[in-house]
């Protein structure tokens, strides 16, 4: 792994922006209470500011997470998961593909016809599924898994002209999951955080495919599953087309970045190496930490009161499920010492969470 620089674009400044925004529109008369919203406003913006200086020691930090978390399984906060995946698409695949993306808000099953360098993606079609919420945060995955094989069914029994399977050629299907996921294989992983954790992914889709019809064997639905995580997925698309892609980054309701790494400066890879001499690394680096991240009373006391106290603390400075959550507090303060709102304060915003999925342009 080489020197490795990580822009922290610290999204806590997107929250700056909306609440200077929001002041802009409601400016107040009184002249006293105007000073005090500006004095909190610049307070907080210094708190969460990002020199060049600040963020090559962040960078520094994580790199030496990195090292250790290639090391050894456990050795870091980064767990640096091992993806099997050591080739990257060239461009040149031909076929009809069917892709599952289970992320942190919504369901996707997509088919795509490729036609290689020349014609390269010849048509594709994404259905959005919305998995209820009972499903979602079940305890037993065989609803969610059976909810995920029944959408698919639907969308293979539309194959017509426009997406057709050349004869004696057997569908492919490519699953990305967005949770930590530590894989044994291209084609299995285990799940590390959720509620069903320890599970084989794939072997619980096969499973549920059987339960709704889809026959394996009979129909030859799959000839090839395979599993990564929704970052390497990002990573092979931008692969695809850009050969010198080899990084990505997912900034959404969470995030995480993928990237191609040595394999002989993997010392934790057991085996042979891959061919290519290369393997894709999913870092999970929501999960990573350090002194020099600029961490404010919201973000401790943020912090503090989920579920996961101590953990993912980069995921909860910077992504969209936690952003909407940070102005909402610097808001409440805004209203409770500066009377932002001026007498009445809003009580929607006593609630947490009210404020979901902060999205700036």
């Amino acid at each position: 792994m080489g020197k490795v620089v990580v822009g922290t674009a610290i999204v806590c400044t997107a929250a700056v922006c909306a609440v200077a925004v929001l002041l802009m529109n409601c400016h107040k008369k009184n002249s006293g209470k105007w000073e005090k919203a500006m004095a909190i406003l610049k307070e907080f913006k210094e708190k969460c500011a990002t020199p060049i200086g600040k963020l090559r020691q962040v960078a520094d930090a994580m790199t030496v997470k990195m090292h250790a978390g290639l090391a050894s399984e456990g050795g870091s906060k980064l767990k640096m998961l091992i993806s099997y995946v050591d080739n990257l698409p060239t461009g040149d695949e031909k076929g009809l593909f069917y892709a599952l993306n289970l992320g942190g808000t919504n369901f996707r099953v997509m088919r795509v016809q490729l036609g290689g360098k020349e014609k390269r993606i010849v048509k594709h079609e994404v259905k959005e599924v919305s998995i209820p919420h009972n499903i979602m945060a079940g305890s037993s995955s065989d609803a969610l898994f059976d909810f995920i094989a029944m959408s698919l069914a639907k969308l293979v029994a539309t194959e017509g002209d426009d997406f057709h399977l050349p004869s004696a050629r057997q569908r492919e299907l490519g699953f990305t999951f967005s949770f930590p996921v530590k894989q044994m294989s291209i084609a299995s992983g285990t799940l590390i955080k959720w509620t069903k954790v320890g599970q084989d992914v794939v072997g619980e889709l096969v499973k549920a495919m059987e339960r709704v019809g889809l026959d394996v064997r009979v129909a030859c639905f799959i000839d090839l599953v395979v599993q990564v995580n929704d970052t390497v997925g990002t990573l092979a698309g931008g692969r695809y087309n850009n050969p010198d892609v080899i990084a990505a980054v997912i900034l959404g309701t969470g995030t995480n970045a993928a990237y191609v790494e040595r394999a002989h400066a993997i010392p934790k890879w057991h085996g042979l190496l891959p061919k290519s001499g290369e393997m894709v690394i999913n870092m999970e680096w929501g999960n990573f930490r350090s002194s020099h991240l600029p961490v404010t009373e919201h973000d401790q006391s943020l912090d503090v009161e989920c579920l996961n106290p101590g953990e993912q603390i980069y995921e909860k400075l910077t992504s969209g499920m936690y952003l909407g959550e940070i102005l909402r507090r610097v808001l409440c303060r805004m209203a409770e010492e500066a009377s932002l709102f001026g007498d009445c304060f809003p009580s929607k915003l006593k609630t947490p969470f009210i404020l979901r999925y902060l999205i700036l342009p």
